[in-house]
């Protein structure tokens, strides 16, 4: 009836015919654009129609892409075949929003620009947009409006960033990666450059940081790889600098010293227990996605990169204690072969976390992402361990003898 010249039929047509909504038409007829692998997955009843009408308002790549992340599988012994299991509607949906929709107001390149990709044409025109069809995309969190094809818009960040660099040749091209850089690679990697961060410091320590000051060498660059990529920074590049790459003092052995020494201590150890206590909440929220298989092979890759420390942090949280002799990678492994999809998948979110916070310059910057991602509340995390902590201390004050008062000398006979 859509495609009728005479007469000419649109979705609220139709929709007051057949007594449904416009949203329920729109998406129904959306299923004649099923991949061939989902249609065949529909007929042989692996999927529900739920799945259908969510995969079907993806492109062709990313509905098979998204089809196998409709299942888990389940090992019940040794040798044994994997059961697939098919997951909950919500399960899909969340994965489609978190690792297929890309919200266009954070995309760095001009929207309207219909000349940036001719082929694809503007944003604001194009039919891939979930704000272009509201009826279609009704059930997207909050109807934010976001890109559906990951490819056209890796592409136009790619035109984004040459014509940025076309047009200012001297901005530097920088990466948010840790890496060798290759000779002759104009790129710059993160441990290269010291980004300068445009908040003020809400502390006068903070204010003493590095990356809260500029300096002559300072200039702008663009991200061209890695996250955040075509945004602008501001960076100083120069290993000389001394502002950036101040030379090491050594401290006076003095009372304030030791006194600045012993305040940085305790300010450290809070913000320690603080940042354990925020990744605990973080790991106790991540939600099943991934198959076992998969969740396997990414833990083993991820814990041999982790150092010493962090591997037992990684055990502690886990009551996994090692004897003498006994190494902590090894009893991590075992657990992980042995542990269901959920568990596995949090080890991998805390190894990632902890890996992310040993390689960036603010390693709280991971954590507070992090913690937005699974919606954990960190000041009040915060505050109670600051709470804690003053207890304890009130406590060691209270239990801490006074010291006797000096023995007077006898006199001579």
């Amino acid at each position: 009836m859509l495609n009728l010249e005479d007469p000419k039929y649109s979705i609220e047509q139709i929709a007051a015919k057949v007594g449904k909504t416009p949203a329920y038409c729109a998406q129904r007829v959306r299923l004649t654009e099923l991949a061939a692998p989902v249609v065949e997955a529909f007929y042989a009843e692996e999927i529900g129609v739920g799945h259908a009408l969510l995969l079907a308002k993806l492109q062709p790549a990313q509905q098979e892409q998204a089809l196998t992340n409709c299942f888990r599988e389940e090992w019940s012994g040794a040798g044994a075949k994997a059961k697939r299991i098919l997951l909950p509607v919500r399960h899909l949906q969340q994965w489609i929003e978190h690792n297929v929709l890309l919200l266009l107001k954070q995309a760095p390149f001009n929207k309207r620009d219909p000349q940036l990709i001719p082929v694809a044409g503007s944003c604001v025109e194009c039919p891939k947009r979930t704000g272009h069809n509201k009826l279609l995309f009704a059930d997207v969190s909050g109807n934010a409006d976001a890109c559906t094809d990951p490819t056209c818009y890796a592409a136009k960040l790619d035109a984004h960033v040459k014509a940025k660099v076309a047009a200012k040749p001297e901005l530097v091209q920088i990466s948010t990666a840790y890496k060798q850089q290759p000779e002759g690679e104009k790129t710059i990697p993160r441990n290269k450059y010291v980004e300068i961060r445009e908040e003020k410091p809400d502390t006068p320590e903070k204010a003493k940081w590095p990356e809260f000051k500029t300096c002559k060498y300072t200039t702008e660059a663009i991200v061209s790889d890695g996250i955040d990529k075509g945004e602008l920074r501001k960076v100083c590049t120069e290993p000389t600098c001394p502002v950036h790459h101040p030379k090491k003092q050594t401290p006076k052995a003095d009372a304030s010293f030791k006194a600045e020494q012993e305040k940085r201590r305790r300010e450290e150890a809070l913000a320690n227990a603080t940042g354990i206590r925020v990744l605990q909440s973080i790991v106790a929220a991540v939600p099943v996605r991934l198959l076992k298989r998969d969740l396997l092979f990414i833990a083993e890759q991820l814990l041999p990169l982790l150092d010493e420390k962090r591997l037992e942090m990684v055990a502690r949280n886990r009551s996994i204690k090692a004897k003498d002799g006994e190494s902590v990678g090894k009893l991590l492994t075992a657990f992980i072969r042995k542990a269901d999809e959920s568990s596995i998948g949090k080890v991998i979110v805390e190894a990632v976390i902890l890996l992310s916070a040993r390689s960036q310059s603010d390693g709280g910057k991971v954590l507070r992402a992090a913690a937005q991602a699974y919606g954990v509340d960190t000041e009040a995390i915060a505050l109670k361990v600051k709470q804690e902590f003053a207890a304890k201390e009130k406590a060691r004050k209270a239990t801490k003898p006074e010291p006797k008062p000096a023995a007077k000398p006898k006199r001579a006979a």
